[in-house]
């Protein structure tokens, strides 16, 4: 399937002035779920589930078989780095479906994954690097319980003395403490008796799923989809990594328009941000609900107390950038800010990722170019299908062209190739708009300016 903006602007061609700067979902070229943001090294890693294009309608209709990482430095673009792991990776577990609510956690160089098969349990993989390849160092399940149906979306914590712990569940939260090693655990599982569902109960701040556990400023907080449905996004706080937890409210409240809710905070250069997910792009292609989901962010402050603020539901406009993108340094083509259009791949057999699909009218927009004094070349690694044209641009779709690179049909493979541009300067949010005739027009790697 196409991605969804392409389709509803070839059906309407409404959507183009309603998401002309839209910035949520952050992701648009694949449905993402269940966001597991990871700060390491000054980068983001967003860990995702992922929702296959063809879903069955209506609650319970999920359809997962992988897992997916994106990558950040300034928080608006992100970078693509395709499937990380799948459940192949769990031969003990189901394989026709059930990879839900991941998280990552690095610890003594090594990075650790927890993730859910529904059905089967809680696995965990190990990998020397955050982007993989992930191993199971295990060969079964992690959490040995006999309640596995409820055994999922897994989160783990370090606390300051050392300590691990990981959390999951639904209807209630359990949690263990791990090891050093991160991949075994003393004791038995303990649930916090505050979260424990009552039948019929319609607390508004009740745990429902989805638990993200953090400490900030000597507060232990845990935030997670609260009652059903639709979820909102709750949160309580502690003096304790296991409790008591105080309710405090919520974070966000339920919308109609979205069935469930799955949050991720983190702190990075200085500001604290809140992830989860809408159905924007399900309802762009249908008035119908199916699982599709796609992760938004939002940028928050603490209250004195160290309480959250109620923030509104998920801004199409998203937050402002805390960075700048370097042109002058290669820039794989699925780093985005936005696009209307084209899909990514992840190409096994070439080893990487790149931007395909594309066809005529689609574009890419990637936010805060920093130009410097100025630039006058342009290069990119293409392939030629039907051949096509991109156009270069500046802080519009139709904004100053600053040169046209022509792809032509009759190209073989992934080539270099190079133009002069009209020379710029200073800060730009550039386009990258395709044009040809029908048909997928190219395939697009990577582009770099020089100076």
């Amino acid at each position: 399937m196409k991605n969804p903006l392409k389709i509803v602007t070839m059906l309407g061609g409404m959507v183009v002035s309603s998401v002309s700067f839209a910035q949520n979902p952050v992701i648009q070229t694949v449905f993402t779920a269940d966001p597991a943001p990871m700060v390491y090294n000054d980068t983001v890693y967003l860990y995702t589930s992922h929702d296959e294009d063809s879903t069955p309608e209506g609650m319970g209709g999920f359809r997962m078989k992988d897992w997916r990482c994106y990558t950040s430095t300034d928080m608006v673009n992100w970078t693509d780095h395709g499937v990380i792991a799948t459940l192949k990776d769990f031969t003990w577990g189901r394989q026709d479906n059930g990879a839900w609510a991941p998280q990552c956690i690095e610890r003594n160089g090594k990075f650790y994954l927890y993730c859910p098969v529904q059905g089967s349990g809680i696995g965990v993989l190990v990998a020397d690097s955050p982007y993989g390849p992930f191993k199971d160092p295990l060969g079964k399940r992690l959490i040995e319980s006999d309640h596995i149906w409820q055994d999922i979306d897994p989160s783990v914590f370090i606390d300051d003395d050392g300590q691990a712990y990981l959390y999951w569940g639904n209807p209630q939260v359990w949690y263990v403490k791990l090891n050093e090693d991160m991949i075994s655990y003393s004791g038995k599982v303990e649930t916090s008796p505050e979260f424990v569902k009552v039948e019929g109960e319609k607390d508004p701040y009740h745990y429902q799923e989805g638990p993200w556990i953090y400490k900030r400023d000597g507060h232990y907080y845990l935030a997670y989809a609260s009652t059903c449905c639709p979820e909102g996004i709750g949160y309580s706080m502690s003096d304790s990594p296991t409790g008591p937890w105080e309710f405090k409210g919520y974070i966000m409240r339920p919308n109609e328009k979205s069935s469930g809710n799955h949050p991720g905070i983190i702190e990075y250069k200085g500001k604290s941000y809140v992830f989860g997910f809408n159905y924007e792009l399900n309802f762009l292609l249908t008035d119908k609900h199916h699982e599709r989901r796609s992760i938004c962010v939002d940028e928050f402050t603490y209250n004195p107390d160290g309480t959250i603020p109620e923030l509104p539901w998920w801004q199409k406009k998203g937050i402002e950038p805390v960075g700048t993108l370097n042109p002058f340094k290669r820039t794989e083509a699925e780093t985005i800010n936005w696009t209307e259009g084209v899909k990514t791949i992840n190409d096994t057999i070439l080893g990487g990722v790149y931007v395909t699909e594309i066809n005529n009218g689609d574009y890419i927009r990637v936010r805060n170019v920093d130009f410097g004094k100025r630039a006058k070349k342009f290069e990119a690694g293409v392939a030629a299908l039907a051949g096509g044209s991109i156009e270069i641009r500046v802080d519009e779709k139709d904004g100053e062209l600053l040169g046209t690179l022509d792809v032509k049909g009759d190209e073989s493979g992934w080539i270099t190739q190079s133009i002069k541009v009209k020379q710029t300067e200073g800060a730009h949010d550039v386009y990258f708009v395709f044009k040809g005739d029908e048909g997928d027009l190219l395939n697009f790697d990577w582009w770099k300016f020089v100076n």
